[in-house]
């Protein structure tokens, strides 16, 4: 899913603001390192008021780096003072404000970060009854060794750690045709299914370390966050898939989908389209689209959507096994089925949670110096379930959806009927 992988906007943006009178328009977030540089560049300047009788004062509009730590104080201050403006505030580091401005003006200008830290770039307006319009330039990095660095000084390392996983991607799929090709009476569609997810998962990792790599040197993607959204949609839509069809039991132990089962692929298959379009929204647009939280708020909402239905057929599929192993006598068949699915299910629930949550968590503990620790720990996890998933579910004769030895049938039927571990 592109949730595993941030494609970072271009740090060389250029934006159009259009009649807004929000009080802040966030442009960009970037960690500056001991020599972080701002470069503002605004052109075709204008504002207006409905009001008839606004008196516009140009020192109430500007630009300003925000720190992280720093905005509990600016909602503190800005509670005690009815005629708070955020660009008077000691706690903000002001790059311009439109003092210098005229109508149709135009401004150029850079300044240095000499105290290194996190930064957010943002346009503040303290006259609410005035809209805005203006086109916005803006270009934040870091200078290393003399050369210009656009990525912010925790995401320094992704590239050779994007590129070092898919290394390891095309070994493991080089692993995968091996086996496909050794056991080769015992394929099924899923192992097709599933190596065709370990090729975009290979090619979504390559993508992300271009990008990361030419936005680094350029500040530009040059197209290669176009090739992220691509594979990375067919990558969390093949993702999602293998889990359902797995968790059916689907090419394992029925040949077919029940109907509820292929109205769940249905459904879930769209809204991967929905969240990939809401991914790309959201990168491409930026913060300071209007609309931007609105889809951030349906990029969550969809993923979550997706998230729990994921576990609906496998606990089909448990419910299913336990019923069958009262009546059709294949005790240590259904046993070993059963222990597959419920490893199967608690491993789903730590890779989504882990993923989503404690990446979560972990983000907002790190300093952003160590940005890329939190992308590690993902594509780690990621790798780890997609080792348990292809090694339990490979096509080898002694997969237990396929081969149980019958002499355990007797301890195996007291085992289900004393152990009711398996409802859920």
């Amino acid at each position: 899913m592109i949730t595993n992988i941030q494609v970072s906007v271009s740090e060389i943006d250029d934006t159009r603001i259009i009649d807004d009178s929000r009080p802040m328009i966030l442009f960009e977030r970037f960690g500056f390192a001991e020599d972080g540089h701002v470069a503002i560049s605004i052109k075709d300047v204008a504002w207006k008021s409905n009001l008839p009788n606004a008196e516009f004062d140009s020192s109430a509009m500007g630009f300003f780096l925000l720190r992280e730590v720093s905005y509990p104080h600016i909602m503190n201050e800005s509670s005690y003072d009815d005629h708070y403006c955020v660009l008077s505030s000691k706690f903000v580091k002001l790059v311009f404000k439109f003092e210098e401005l005229s109508v149709h003006s135009s401004y150029n200008g850079t300044i240095i970060v000499y105290d290194p830290d996190e930064y957010s770039l943002v346009f503040g307006n303290c006259q609410p009854e005035f809209e805005v319009s203006m086109d916005v330039h803006t270009e934040m990095y870091n200078v290393v060794d003399g050369k210009k660095s656009f990525l912010p000084a925790g995401q320094t390392q992704l590239p050779k750690l994007y590129f070092m996983f898919f290394v390891v991607y095309v070994l493991f799929f080089a692993g995968w045709i091996y086996t496909c090709l050794k056991q080769r009476p015992t394929v099924d569609k899923i192992h097709l299914i599933m190596g065709a997810l370990l090729v975009f998962k290979a090619l979504k990792t390559v993508c992300a370390a271009e990008d990361k790599l030419h936005v680094g040197i350029t500040g530009s993607a040059h197209g290669w966050d176009i090739a992220f959204y691509i594979f990375g949609f067919f990558k969390g839509t093949m993702l999602f898939t293998v889990i359902i069809l797995i968790g059916t039991g689907w090419s394992f132990l029925k040949p077919y989908l029940q109907d509820r089962e292929k109205n769940l692929l249905m459904t879930i298959i769209p809204l991967q389209v929905l969240e990939n379009i809401a991914s790309a929204v959201i990168e491409e647009n930026g913060p300071s689209a209007k609309d931007w939280l609105t889809w951030n708020q349906i990029f969550l909402l969809i993923d979550v959507v997706c998230c729990c239905a994921v576990f609906f057929p496998i606990i089909w599929s448990i419910r299913s096994l336990r019923e069958a192993s009262k009546t059709d006598g294949k005790a240590a068949r259904n046993l070993a089925k059963l222990t597959l699915f419920k490893q199967f299910y608690i491993v789903v629930v730590g890779y989504l949670y882990f993923t989503r949550v404690v990446a979560f968590a972990l983000g907002t503990i790190v300093s952003y110096r160590f940005e890329w620790v939190v992308t590690a720990a993902v594509e780690s996890a990621s790798l780890a379930f997609y080792i348990f998933v292809f090694y339990n579910f490979q096509p080898i004769e002694k997969n237990p959806y396929l081969v149980i030895d019958d002499e355990e049938e007797a301890a195996a039927a007291r085992a289900l009927e004393e152990d009711d571990s398996f409802e859920l």
